[in-house]
């Protein structure tokens, strides 16, 4: 289970066209909504049972054989309450997925539910290749999602997927650190020109530096820097804000207030539990590293939500549901996605998971309010405390993999290499432009 972008080492051009060739309709021109508005069990179930038998085909990544009694339970509790309905759960690596979609599809074998990153599916949705959910749900059930999160898929009024288990970043303080530099960690930042004040008095008084961080492409929607135009046909990131935000940085990494370097996860874990930097960034995962490499840092270390840039947004890492275009089953199909991913059954997923739910009623029970004041409990309720406010910012980008590899290479040749701003984003400019055109 995982929601890292990386791995899907299938070419996305590739498998579009492939996917594209191979859709077409599925029979149907308007999707009838789906009984009930919660997806609860028992919905549709009467249309189903006067129906002939159906079979679904769901398709996870990475979820066996962890989940096992948790799946084969709730696809039971479906089944019983469908009658006439049964499912067939499959579970394939990370990395694996998108040429099992591919090949399925082109030999006219579509599954009928597939769990897809929200870059893979907004670029399938956004070509034809997924149902469009938009005509089976109904209004209380699209807006039953956190909105940022929903619209992550949605491409012309029309989604392309449902939100399921999701993640955001929170901050993680060494206490020890932000106390000797005289900061109280009971009044933590609030945005991010609150954290580099703080970075900035923690190098000050302690000589730690404030954070590291990796140079990627979404330090650019975090200042609110759209990387490409509304429609998605040019680039957009080459703007006087974007040469700002980048000089910022630049200087603060002379200060010695942020490390100067493209910091991956594993070196930041390492510069936090040698206690070179105060903060860290990250999703809650990273508690997991610390608590083993640096035990005692650990004990030091709280979480709060994470500080907003000037987008006034914090950034989700999701998995969603889709349904192929090619389902031979599109209404039963949406039903049990719907079912999957209603409030009851995301807070048990996340219960189980330690994950976070997509569903605003699931952030209600008190597992996601309430700690026990231990360092996972903090951050479980910090990040729960973020997903208003949260969203995917690479909605819709096409090329998102090569587009953010041109983005990341600009940022190391002015950051780590001393390269002039506005001629290295003159030149990315140029490369995104080209991918796009390509892409087309």
């Amino acid at each position: 289970m995982g929601t890292n972008r990386k791995g899907f080492t299938v070419s996305l051009l590739l498998t579009m066209s492939m996917l594209l060739a191979a859709c077409g309709g599925n029979g149907n021109t308007k999707g009838t909504p789906a009984a009930g508005s919660t997806g609860e069990p028992g919905t549709g179930a009467e249309a189903t049972a006067a129906a002939e038998p159906v079979k679904l085909e769901f398709w996870t990544i990475a979820l066996q054989p962890t989940f096992n009694d948790y799946f084969n339970n709730l696809i039971t509790q479906y089944e019983d309450s469908h009658p006439g309905v049964t499912v067939e759960w499959k579970d394939y690596p990370y990395d694996a997925i998108s040429q099992r979609l591919l090949t399925s599809t082109a030999s006219g074998k579509s599954p009928d539910v597939v769990n897809l990153n929200t870059e893979f599916a907004s670029q399938l949705g956004s070509k034809g290749a997924l149902l469009n959910l938009s005509e089976y749900l109904t209004d209380e059930q699209a807006k039953s999602y956190f909105e940022g999160i929903y619209n992550s898929t949605v491409f012309d009024g029309k989604a392309y997927a449902l939100p399921w288990y999701t993640g955001t970043e929170v901050l993680f303080m060494n206490k020890k650190l932000v106390e000797k530099a005289g900061l109280d960690p009971a009044n933590p930042p609030q945005t991010r020109e609150e954290l580099v004040e703080w970075a900035r008095q923690v190098h000050e008084k302690t000589g730690a530096a404030g954070y590291a961080q990796q140079l990627v492409s979404k330090l650019f929607p975090i200042d609110g820097i759209s990387i490409l135009n509304e429609d998605k046909t040019a680039a957009a990131f080459n703007t006087p804000e974007a040469e700002a935000m980048i000089s910022q940085m630049r200087d603060l990494m002379k200060e010695g207030v942020v490390l100067k370097e493209d910091a991956d996860f594993s070196k930041q874990i390492q510069y936090f539990s040698g206690e070179q930097v105060a903060f860290q960034l990250s999703g809650p995962t990273f508690i997991n590293f610390i608590k083993t490499s640096a035990p005692d840092v650990y004990k030091n270390t709280i979480a709060v939500p994470l500080p907003t840039g000037k987008a006034n947004l914090r950034l989700s890492n999701s998995m969603n549901l889709v349904v192929p275009q090619k389902s031979k089953n599109p209404q039963q199909a949406v039903e049990f996605a719907a079912f999957l991913t209603n409030a009851e059954n995301q807070t048990a997923f996340s219960k189980a998971a330690n994950t976070l739910p997509s569903s605003k009623a699931s952030i209600q029970d008190p597992f996601f309010t309430e700690s026990d004041g231990s360092l996972e409990a903090e951050a479980k309720v910090a990040s729960s405390q973020s997903l208003d406010k949260a969203t995917d910012y690479m909605v819709g980008v096409p090329s998102a993999a090569d587009i953010n590899s041109a983005l990341a290479r600009g940022l190391q040749e002015i950051l780590m290499n001393g390269a002039d701003i506005k001629e290295t984003l003159n030149k990315v400019e140029k490369e995104v432009n080209t991918i796009i055109s390509q892409g087309s």
